[in-house]
């Protein structure tokens, strides 16, 4: 692991050394801010864990999801996004226990999931496992009954009437932000700065992004920066918020490919399609989330065997591999079969951590293979033509001295196959460490995969 992580920070260096040996000090004095945004160095080949704190345990607590950070330290999970930890609005509430993204205080904690000692003391066990947190911020919206609707009604939207409306009809449990106020602006930045200064957390999963002004962004960027490093992340798919913002953004179109092709309703050749919109809308340097399920996939479109069936893993190795940073719902690495309730107490029934060991591998290549890595540290993605393209999916990552080599039967049925580039040689298979020749024609099991490294 310390080699790992001495490789991590000389290419990271080289790599800045190259970017910036053209800068003069007297230019980052002009131009303080049009600084270049770099992501953490320990984000590089991280990955990230998505925690439901309502739906995680039968207490739904801070505490009772503490207990189980040794169990994703030894899976190897580096990043913890929380769902909204803050209170949560009552005027409007959808369900019983509303909306995560119904915001009251945004300086508060939802006290259904305990108290702010209680919170830090999650950050500081996270911190002490090698991992770090980020919090899901919303700041396009908050609930009807938020502070502020009291204290800085001009904080927010109203109509003709003087009123305070909902972003959609759909949303009507919350209100609209005055996105556009600098005096809403600033607050929303300064409750930001309150959770990075005061309780250490390192960044943030911003909630509808592109909602909010990309200038927003990048002032509350450049101010959390000023206080630590920290890592964004945008649940947006728009280029733009790359730009001196945030690290990382959401692979949407690619999630709902892959959902069609999981239904039935599309073809492998449609995948082709979304990479190469995500290779030439996206710069190399820009972190991607890819994924199969979150909390909206999973709450509002089907569980994993729904969308997925027998291709499920086939489908979690290609988001694992194939460009930019994987996501993890918890739940899923005990095979998680049902849609969890959204606002109601709907826990995730753990099981026997049927993927506990799946997931454990991949994110151990995902942090050990430098083919994987994020941003332009990680390795060219090479797409691998075959003669069963409509069945087989293959490509390559292939880095400056490490590779990895993907092979995937989504087909219902055992097919025979033949490399276009009549693909030779030996390779190491990732689940087992075996030795694995890859020959010009292969054959392998219905909805089955190989999964190699060099």
């Amino acid at each position: 692991m310390n080699t790992n992580k001495y490789l991590i920070t000389l290419l990271t260096a080289l790599l800045l050394t190259f970017s910036f040996s053209a800068c003069s000090d007297e230019d980052d004095v002009a131009s303080e801010s049009d600084r270049v945004v770099q992501a953490p160095e320990w984000a590089v080949n991280a990955n990230i864990y998505e925690v439901n704190i309502r739906q995680n345990t039968p207490e739904g607590t801070f505490n009772a999801f503490a207990e189980d950070i040794p169990r994703l330290q030894e899976m190897g999970v580096e990043i913890l996004w929380l769902m909204p930890i803050h209170p949560i609005g009552e005027k409007n509430r959808k369900g019983t226990l509303g909306s995560y993204y119904s915001i009251v205080d945004y300086t508060d904690v939802n006290p259904e999931f305990g108290t702010k000692e209680d919170f830090a003391n999650l950050v500081q066990k996270a911190h002490d496992h090698d991992m770090k947190l980020i919090l899901d911020w919303v700041a396009n919206h908050t609930a009807w009954d938020a502070v502020w609707t009291e204290t800085n009604p001009e904080f927010y939207e109203k109509d003709e009437d003087g009123n305070f409306y909902p972003p959609n009809e759909d949303w009507d449990d919350v209100i609209q932000l005055d996105v556009d106020s600098p005096e809403m602006q600033e607050a929303m930045i300064q409750a930001m700065e309150y959770w990075v200064a005061e309780y250490d957390v390192d960044g943030y999963r911003a909630d509808v992004a592109y909602m909010v002004p990309t200038e927003f962004w990048q002032e509350a960027r450049q101010r959390l920066d000023d206080i630590k490093p920290v890592f964004m992340l945008a649940e947006a798919e728009e280029p733009e918020l790359h730009d001196n913002a945030f690290d990382m953004s959401y692979a949407w179109d690619y999630a709902a490919t892959i959902r069609d092709i999981g239904a039935g309703e599309a073809g492998l050749d449609a995948l082709d399609e979304a990479l190469e919109r995500n290779f030439d809308l996206f710069d190399k340097a820009d972190y991607r989330m890819f994924f199969t399920t979150n909390h909206d996939e999973n709450s509002w479109t089907g569980s994993d065997p729904d969308m997925y069936g027998e291709n499920f893993e086939n489908f979690a190795i290609l988001s694992a591999t194939v460009w930019g940073m994987p996501l993890i719902y918890n739940g899923q690495e005990s095979n998680l079969d049902k849609q969890l309730e959204f606002f109601e107490k709907d826990e995730i029934e753990w099981g026997d951590y049927e993927y506990q060991d799946f997931y454990t591998t991949l994110l151990s290549l995902n942090t050990n293979n430098s083919a994987l890595y994020n941003g332009e540290i990680g390795g060219d993605y090479l797409k691998m033509t075959t003669d069963q393209d409509d069945s087989i999916f293959s490509y390559k990552r292939v880095g400056h001295h490490e590779e990895v080599f993907v092979i995937l039967n989504f087909a219902d049925e055992e097919v025979t196959f033949t490399f276009d580039s009549g693909e030779q040689g030996e390779w190491t298979n990732v689940f087992d460490d075996g030795t694995v020749t890859v020959e010009e024609t292969m054959t392998l099991p219905a909805n089955s995969y190989m999964l190699l490294e060099q």
